[in-house]
């Protein structure tokens, strides 16, 4: 069998989540699609997939098989395009991107649109999830993560630090004070995020670390969504600076505690290999790095 199109077949499989949908997507029958897997499992001597009724899921050693066929595929591509004098490979593709509604909506939207007029043969296509992502199972190229905790089995590339402040609107604050000391929001009502920080908030003054206790009686896993409950005088919520800045200046809401540093996340472009990247991913990841440093997090 054409090794080549068993690997397309493969990262058919993977991509379509079935064996069927690889079928439709490559117009070849089911059994055909079949014994492709089956040659390609023989070839790894390893199962490559769990099938079940609901879901298909790669095995350890699939994963590894799909990164190496997609480079295998990148590679034959390139290597099937005819060749001009001094001529310089462009990104062409699609990269799917995972990251927070906050980043698909705040930080987002300039460098992409810069990208594709930049490269037109590039498509991006963005999910929007709080969750953890699973690059291969979710077909995922590229994760952009706000976090301290890296998955150690991920390569990540650091893209910059977003930085947040605690906030709260007048009305909230008149009615049940202004916080002078960390200690002092145990008396208040917090907006709290589902992921992270649900009892103890950390903060830093003077290089000194410091931690409050907090509760509340609303979270969420979108900064957005507790955004909008700070604005209907709701509680105190931390949020990324980027995003309340405009409305601490036009004095819509009060940067609360601002002696006081809340510990700031990193911001991550998170990815399965540096080995087997496309162009087009390794391009944006590239632009991606300037472009966070550039922009205030």
């Amino acid at each position: 069998m054409d090794r080549i199109k068993a690997a397309e077949v493969f990262v058919s499989i993977v991509e379509q989540g079935s064996l069927v949908g690889a079928a439709q997507s490559l117009d070849m029958s089911r059994s055909m699609v079949t014994r492709y897997l089956a040659e390609m499992e023989q070839w790894a001597s390893a199962q490559l997939v769990h099938r079940s009724t609901r879901k298909l899921t790669l095995t350890a050693a699939g994963e590894k098989a799909f990164s190496n066929c997609r480079a295998l595929l990148d590679l034959a591509k390139e290597v099937s395009t005819p060749l001009e004098h001094n001529a310089v490979a462009l990104p062409e593709g699609t990269i799917r991107v995972s990251c927070s509604q906050f980043i698909a909506e705040d930080l987002l939207p300039r460098v992409v649109d810069a990208f594709l007029d930049d490269y037109p043969k590039v498509r991006i296509d963005v999910h929007v999830s709080n969750q953890v992502t699973h690059l291969v199972e979710d077909r995922i190229d590229l994760a952009i993560r706000i976090t301290n905790e890296l998955d150690p089995n991920l390569i990540a590339r650091s893209l910059g630090v977003c930085r947040s402040v605690l906030c709260a609107t007048q009305s909230y604050l008149k009615q049940h004070g202004y916080p002078v000391y960390p200690d002092d929001l145990a008396a208040h009502n917090f907006l709290m995020y589902s992921n992270f920080g649900k009892s103890l908030w950390h903060f830093t003054k003077d290089e000194q670390p410091l931690v409050a206790a907090v509760s509340g009686n609303y979270s969420a896993n979108e900064s957005s969504l507790l955004l909008h409950a700070v604005l209907k005088n709701r509680g105190i919520s931390l949020q990324p600076r980027h995003a309340v800045q405009a409305l601490i200046n036009e004095n819509k809401l009060v940067h609360v505690l601002p002696n006081y540093e809340p510990v700031s996340l990193g911001i991550y472009a998170v990815y399965r290999s540096r080995k087997h990247q496309s162009l087009a991913l390794r391009t944006f990841i590239d632009r991606l790095v300037p472009y966070f440093k550039n922009t205030e997090t």
